[in-house]
């Protein structure tokens, strides 16, 4: 299956329109006036989204990240020697365009310079001609020096570079492939990493084994503080301490490189070797998701596997599917694609707008995701291995990890949609809730992948810099699993209540949730406020008054929500940040659900929506709303700022969707 690059494939679907709706008896005259804007703005916004969807019943919006896929892919043709000058100049324009005045690239839009990115990027203009002495490269690399130079980027980014001798490999930590025959109960084990750490890690073993170099097309001197001196010893850290445990630890490893066994060796690289080559999926690609298939191609390049073979073809072919040509001629490549995840939040979205349940675009949908459905073993099986499959994954190919998030919110789809089989997805349903309880971890709470991913040890590797590396169970998956179980009727469900129990346990002091895989807070509070309610816990919960009482504290003056990146990292930015569209969706959808619709408040939102909305229906928002890995790897769904604000606008004008397995099942009948 193939997307489009932009997600708007497709003519536009005919859209038959729900009943005109009346503001409630007893509004004052200026709630009937937003309930009315808001009615018509639900109008423009759906019009927009049903036009977007494509043929076979699927939306993908662009999922943009940060240059370095870009700057990579690059180094990656350099490296195979495949580079050409169509792509490279097409590249080179769109990593032009995301410079700051400064010289400087960030990690997401308005953000502060980022060393390892702004690295990458000089190295791939470096690639496409141009000149050190040009006004924005000496930007760039007057600003590297002054944070270190590549001495201090990150190990992702020097291993890179060590691929053209522009880094030396005994100054990297080692990464030996013979981890792939640790057992599942040691430490360390891959099964220890998050699921897009162990795709990354498993091929990076074998390109840390055979330390390939090619020759650099140019030198790097002035990326150093000290060329004469380019990686000073630095000491290390107490030996009583994980860091110097750990450092101590490496510096082993690095004696092991010289004197492994080569048949031991050997047969740990053919080994891994395999298990990639198992885990590539249909479309050639690995889990669904750029960097693990960047680096299982070179590591099987480097095993011999020549570019004509099969695998190596269908993998190359499969980075190709992630480029996005824009209008100006320049290339984005994403770093993952969504259609999943955005088709079941579009038929919410749409279905909470008053789209009729059985509107062909949902039923279009509702089959789309039902052929989605994984119904194979993955890596999960490891931790589960008498669990049945059912879930669903973010991607359009990727059998092997599915994940426990995808799986809540589709079903959640699922069940606003009248269609004409129900039996058929009646058996979906199951199959998913069934396979939703039993990744369930130890504490009560889920993760996105992978049940009790908790290891402390992964995130103490030196070689583990780039960000999270391990699955810990979060709020945000949480409270849309229990959403999910209390609309299917399990709300007494005892393991339900165990994670109702846990997310009641995780509230911040000051009545808010943390937020894993949205920024930050304001998706943490909107995924778990709508969950805790659904429930059946009443809006006079104390847990409840405490998160509607932050929410409303920081409302931003211009009637929106938004929050930025750095709350991540600084106390001072929690749910502080310009207003977003789809963090406004976030913050209305929880204070809608905690009963709060005739508020100041959410009236003030609603009026923000409403105000924003440009002509054709949707909302701009160059802010990055996602979160890959907090604060060091950020997302900009370009399909959130249509579908949270559409989902919030309909539950404002047409109340909230019903809750528990009987309600869910009367709207399908």
């Amino acid at each position: 299956m193939t997307a489009t690059t932009d997600g708007s494939a497709g003519a536009p679907t005919p859209h038959a329109t729900s009943a005109t709706t009346e503001p409630p008896t007893g509004t004052t005259p200026e709630a009937a006036g937003t309930h009315d804007a808001a009615t018509r703005a639900i109008q423009r916004a759906t019009d927009f989204l049903l036009a977007r969807q494509d043929p076979q019943g699927w939306w993908k919006g662009d999922l943009e990240t940060n240059v370095t896929m870009d700057a990579e892919d690059l180094l990656l043709r350099q490296f195979l020697g495949i580079r050409d000058k169509a792509t490279t100049d097409a590249a080179a324009l769109f990593i032009r365009g995301e410079q700051q005045e400064d010289g400087t690239w960030a990690t997401f839009y308005g953000g502060p310079g980022e060393l390892s990115t702004t690295v990458e990027a000089y190295v791939a203009l470096r690639l496409a001609g141009d000149a050190p002495d040009d006004p924005h490269m000496a930007r760039a690399s007057a600003w590297i020096r002054e944070q270190g130079g590549i001495a201090a980027a990150r190990v992702f980014t020097r291993i890179w570079l060590a691929l053209f001798g522009w880094w030396k490999w005994d100054d990297l930590p080692e990464l030996p492939p013979e981890l792939i025959y640790f057992p599942k109960w040691m430490p360390l084990n891959i099964y220890d990493f998050g699921c897009w750490a162990r795709q990354t890690i498993v091929p990076l073993t074998i390109v840390s084994a055979k330390r390939p170099v090619r020759p650099a097309p140019f030198p790097l001197d002035e990326l150093h503080t000290d060329p004469r001196d380019p990686n000073p010893v630095k000491p290390l850290a107490p030996l009583a301490s994980w860091d110097g445990a750990f450092q101590r630890l490496d510096k082993v490893m690095h004696g092991y490189h010289k004197v492994a066994l080569k048949r031991l060796r050997k047969a740990a690289m053919n080994d891994a070797a395999r298990w990639i080559i198992e885990r590539q999926e249909n479309d050639g690609c690995w889990g669904g998701i750029q960097p693990p298939a960047v680096y299982s191609v070179i590591a099987l390049h480097l095993l011999g596997y020549d570019l004509d073979h099969p695998v190596l073809k269908a993998g190359l072919e499969s980075l190709d599917r992630f480029s996005v040509w824009r209008e100006d001629g320049a290339r984005m490549i994403e770093a993952c694609q969504s259609p999943v995840w955005d088709t079941c939040l579009a038929a919410i979205a749409l279905a909470d707008a008053g789209l009729p349940g059985d509107h062909p675009s949902l039923i279009k949908a509702a089959d789309w995701m039902m052929n989605e459905q994984i119904d194979r073993p993955g890596d999960w099986s490891v931790r589960r291995p008498s669990l049945e499959p059912g879930g669903w994954a973010f991607e359009f190919h990727n059998d092997n990890y599915p994940d426990i998030d995808d799986t809540a919110e589709v079903v959640l789809a699922l069940r606003r949609v009248r269609h004409p089989d129900r039996a058929r997805v009646d058996r979906a349903v199951e199959q998913a809730v069934r396979w939703n309880l039993g990744m369930q971890s130890r504490n009560g709470a889920w993760g996105a992948f992978d049940v009790d991913n908790t290891s402390p040890f992964p995130n103490r590797l030196p070689f583990c810099d780039f960000g999270e590396v391990i699955d810990p169970p979060s709020a945000d998956v949480t409270g849309h699993v229990v959403e999910m179980l209390a609309i299917e009727g399990r709300s007494h469900d005892p393991r339900t209540r165990r994670g109702i129990e846990w997310l009641l346990a995780e509230q911040e002091a000051d009545g808010s949730w943390f937020g894993r895989w949205g920024v930050n807070y304001v998706y943490g509070t909107g995924s778990v406020l709508p969950a805790l309610v659904a429930a059946g816990l009443p809006t006079s919960h104390p847990a409840i008054r405490r998160a509607v009482t932050w929410l409303e504290s920081v409302q931003n003056d211009d009637g929106g929500w938004g929050e930025d990146l750095r709350s991540y990292r600084y106390e001072e930015w929690r749910g502080r940040g310009a207003s977003t569209a789809s963090q406004t969706g976030w913050a209305l959808m929880a204070l809608l659900a905690a009963g709060e619709r005739d508020s100041a408040a959410v009236e003030r939102g609603i009026a923000y929506l409403v105000g924003t909305q440009t002509r054709d229906g949707t909302w701009d928002e160059p802010y990055f709303t996602g979160t890959g890995f907090p604060w060091d790897f950020s997302i900009n769904y370009h399909l959130y700022r249509q579908v949270f604000p559409l989902t919030a606008l309909g539950r404002y004008v047409h109340g909230e969707p019903p809750t528990g397995g009987a309600a869910a099942r009367a709207e399908g009948s």
